[in-house]
């Protein structure tokens, strides 16, 4: 049946679809009725993918979406369907891979041609209206498509098929199974290390990422390893980073990336999960190195998330825009008369602590960034730079704001959970404990019959959820019962895991689909291998999975981890393509690590030493003296007397003996 010759977008459960329910484009949103809509009119589909936060997606929209005679011309020769990447990630990654195949650099907006049954035969990213950077106008493009589909239908069935075979062959999976070896992640830190920027921090080049997975690598071969080499890599990313202008001196939080090798020109969206990301980094690094910088850009990164992405049940919004009022950046930039009129006789003190950039080919105000000499200066008087930031984020609060993303995902939030509860218990902070309790509760109570939503906007639920959500959740569940000792958290997270095995799962029981098997509206069923900006969704899982199973004592779970990583290793050697998180986690799953500590709760000092120490490889289970129900295990099924405080630090099955003086433990785990 024919949808209605309009615009379907209004109804949908993401803003940035909705930012498209005005565009006189019929625009579908991605749905079975789309696709046969397609078949029945026998026309091509257009396919266009963003996000809201994409600065390019704006352009785009500006220019040719929200034209009549462009509209005009898509409306006459394609069904036109809209996709929102954040919301539907499994299809996003079956184009982009498409795109790739073509030889194409990817990016957003994703803008593919496919038959009418969903196959891709061409493609690119952002189209200008109009000819110009070396690229056709967009309706050149649609007119050239068109004759194409007409005259040489044949021949562009053939590369469709062409190319969804050898999409299926990589996202899809082919049988393969390599060993769990320790040299691998030793292989892969060394290979990253060769790329890192010696004088600037982050890979080599530009545009630069925080390129988390790729950081944490070379954090866990320091763990493991004793490369100091990698560590110092890491801990100089960060505080170039944290200088750079990709990261929001008035207001906290980090930008997606800087177009520029030296961290300054960011563009400028703030997403969800590279602020989470970006707290777990620093709360390592604070505890490794005690340096004040890390704690501190902790404690603006939370405040600006309570403050600006907190959206109403305390779970939180996906991203803000990189424009405002038309404009990049202009939220976040100052000139040195704005700055002037802002901080007044204190604006001499601004220039000990910063300075505005406005580098070659910027249009846009400058840019508040740090030198190095600066920034450590401005740790040193943080107490007397902290009024100056209160007055500058007053004055910017005055501003247009950008436009915030306030649809709550659910495996980012996951992330965000997870981040807030570790450095909550880190730093000594209850409250933020209390924020990732309060936004895991929300996502909670949004499940329908045991299953998550991948995502909600107020009372718009979109289900089912990805394999992501359960192992984010997961994984957010485990660092909630870190955090408060509660058994629900623990209960809740093997709950997560039988839905994840029952709806995810392979038949073979080797691994897991990203999206569920009830899911009908997708061309191909990925598995969900690849590293984006975080962790795959199958690198997320087997965390999940060694994470609860060392809090449980669980070793099915644990061997379900290794098989699935064992798996997902075997594809991505044969399909050639690299998967830092996998090899991540594979690491751990190889040495599982926890720490068991019985405590008295007027006097938690073997607690504090633990909290102040935190290792993305162990599992930290407390409880109080005297404890009898609920006690925890160590390794083996043993049960640890409560009679006394005392910690056993165990890797695998192996525990070595207690350790009662709260000194000796601090030793241990800074050498283990």
């Amino acid at each position: 049946m024919t949808l209605p010759a309009q615009n379907l977008l209004a109804d949908e459960a993401s803003p940035y679809l909705q930012q498209h329910s005005d565009n006189p484009v019929h625009w579908r949103a991605w749905s079975a009725a789309a696709l046969a809509e397609a078949k029945e009119l026998r026309r091509p589909i257009l396919l266009s993918i963003g996000y809201a936060a994409c600065h390019w997606c704006h352009v785009m929209a500006h220019e040719s979406f929200e034209n009549d005679a462009v509209a005009a011309v898509m409306n006459r020769l394609f069904v036109n369907i809209k996709v929102d990447r954040e919301e539907r990630p499994d299809i996003d990654q079956i184009y982009m891979a498409a795109l790739h195949a073509m030889g194409e650099q990817g990016g957003w907006p994703l803008t593919m041609f496919l038959t009418p049954d969903g196959r891709p035969f061409w493609g690119g990213t952002y189209f200008p209206r109009e000819p110009r950077y070396g690229r056709p106008g967009f309706v050149q493009v649609l007119e050239a498509v068109d004759k194409a589909w007409r005259e040489k239908r044949q021949s562009l069935t053939e590369s469709a098929d062409g190319l969804t075979t050898h999409v299926e062959s990589r996202l899809a999976g082919a049988k393969g199974k390599a060993l769990l070896e320790r040299d691998t992640l030793a292989d892969l830190a060394g290979r990253i290390d060769g790329m890192i920027d010696r004088d600037l921090g982050g890979l080599r080049g530009a545009p630069k990422f925080p390129n988390a997975p790729f950081m944490q690598t070379l954090w866990l071969s320091w763990l493991r390893d004793g490369q100091i080499a990698h560590r110092d890599a890491v801990l100089l990313s960060l505080e170039k980073m944290l200088a750079g202008g990709i990261y929001d001196h008035v207001g906290g939080g980090l930008s997606r990336y800087s177009t520029d090798a030296d961290w300054l020109v960011p563009h400028f969206e703030k997403m969800l999960y590279d602020n989470a990301q970006l707290i777990r980094m620093c709360n390592w690094a604070f505890g490794a190195t005690c340096n004040d910088l890390f704690r501190i850009r902790i404690e603006e990164t939370i405040a600006w998330l309570l403050r600006e992405m907190q959206v109403d049940g305390g779970a939180f919004a996906a991203s803000l825009d990189a424009d405002s009022d038309g404009e990049e950046g202009l939220f976040y930039t100052w000139s040195k008369q704005e700055v002037e009129a802002a901080l007044g006789s204190d604006s001499p003190a601004f220039s000990r602590y910063f300075e505005l950039a406005a580098p070659h080919g910027w249009e846009g105000k400058p840019i508040v960034r740090q030198s190095g000499a600066q920034q450590s200066q401005g740790i040193a008087d943080y107490a007397r730079l902290a009024p100056l930031k209160t007055k500058l984020l007053l004055v910017r609060e005055k501003r247009v704001r950008p436009g915030r993303d306030g649809k709550a995902l659910t495996d980012w939030n996951g992330l965000m959970i997870t981040a807030l509860a570790e450095a909550g218990r880190s730093l000594g902070r209850p409250n933020w404990i209390d924020a990732a309790a309060k936004a895991f509760a929300h996502i909670v109570e949004a499940t329908q019959d045991g299953r998550l939503p991948h995502s909600m906007l107020g009372k718009k639920k979109l289900f089912p959820a990805l394999s992501s959500d359960y192992a984010a959740m997961t994984n957010a569940a485990t660092a909630l019962f870190e955090a408060t000792g509660d058994r629900a958290y623990s209960d809740r997270a093997r709950q997560f895991i039988d839905e994840l095995d029952r709806w995810h799962q392979d038949t073979e029981r080797t691994g897991y689909y990203l999206t569920a098997s009830d899911s009908t509206d997708v061309p191909i069923r990925i598995r969900g291998d690849v590293d984006e900006a975080i962790p795959s969704a199958n690198s997320q899982i087997v965390e999940a999975l060694v994470r609860l199973s060392s809090l449980t004592g669980d070793l099915d779970l644990w061997a379900k981890a290794s098989t699935t990583a064992e798996h997902a290793m075997g594809r991505a050697a044969q399909q050639g393509y690299a998967q830092g998180g996998i090899d991540n986690v594979s690491a751990k799953a190889l040495e599982p690590k926890n720490l068991v500590t019985v405590h008295r709760p007027d006097y938690p000092s073997l607690v504090t030493v633990a909290n102040r120490n935190p290792d993305p490889r162990r599992i930290d289970i407390t409880a109080p003296i005297g404890t009898e129900a609920n006690r925890p295990l160590l390794p083996g099924g043993m049960l640890p007397p409560t009679d006394k405080p005392r910690a056993w630090f165990c890797t695998g099955q192996a525990c070595l003996p207690a350790l009662t003086d709260p000194e000796e433990l601090e030793g241990l785990l800074r050498r283990t």
